[in-house]
């Protein structure tokens, strides 16, 4: 049964549209504002895993210009849950009851992996990868890095992990709309594994080992997790 919005005109639908994409707008410019302001607090969070390195500026605002685009990148993403909202109430009217009961919860899952991706490279990915290039050549070489390569670093990371991490949404809308069942997903495990091993060597920045393979177990763990789920839902 559908909502009693259908009755409403393409213009009427347009309107409601424009007004929730200026509330979107309105909340990416508030938290660009707010992470401009802290940006000095946040540059500290995001060197917190580069232990004992000293960042440097080698261009002439180089600080400056990376502290936009930190403050930007984090209105983008903290925005992420509010643009969500924002679309599930403008079509939701026009769902089923039973439309609703898969896309919503999918929804807000897509959001909760998607954080949890973040903070998941943050907290092992990207110390891995830094403590990989840290003490390799220590001996040769003193480690000075611009800070501004060093947030496009943690920046592809943490924004790579966050999109493997909706691996399980795409397997439960395969297993819900039966386009793939989860004793499928099963048979070809040994795929899995090998593409796993691809799917990180190309989304983590650096070359080393132990990135590579802490992203390849997240993205098996996700993988079989999801199979586990559709199981419990028999799909």
């Amino acid at each position: 049964m559908r909502n009693s919005n259908d009755n409403m005109s393409l213009v009427e639908h347009l309107q409601e549209l424009r007004e929730r994409l200026f509330i979107i707008f309105i909340i990416f410019c508030i938290i660009t504002s707010l992470s401009l302001i802290s940006i000095n607090d946040i540059a500290y969070i995001l060197e917190k895993p580069a232990i004992n390195i000293k960042f440097l500026q080698l261009a002439p605002g180089e600080y400056f210009f990376v502290s936009i685009k930190i403050a930007v990148y984090l209105g983008v993403i903290f925005s992420i849950p509010f643009f969500i909202y924002q679309i599930i109430m403008f079509i939701l009217p026009g769902l089923t009851k039973q439309e609703s009961f898969y896309i919503v919860p999918i929804l807000i899952t897509s959001i909760i992996l998607f954080f949890f991706g973040i903070a998941f490279a943050y907290q092992i990915l990207i110390p891995a990868a830094l403590n990989f290039f840290i003490s390799y050549g220590s001996d040769i070489v003193e480690p000075l890095w611009s800070f501004e390569e060093y947030f496009n670093f943690i920046l592809i990371l943490s924004f790579s992990t966050g999109i493997t991490f909706q691996i399980p949404i795409l397997q439960i809308l395969l297993g819900v709309f039966n386009l793939v069942t989860s004793s499928t997903m099963l048979k070809y495990w040994k795929y899995i594994v090998l593409g796993s091993t691809i799917v990180s060597a190309i989304l983590t920045p650096s070359t080393d080992p132990i990135t590579q393979i802490c992203m390849s177990i997240a993205i098996l763990s996700l993988y079989f997790f999801s199979i586990c789920v559709l199981k419990a839902i028999k799909r």
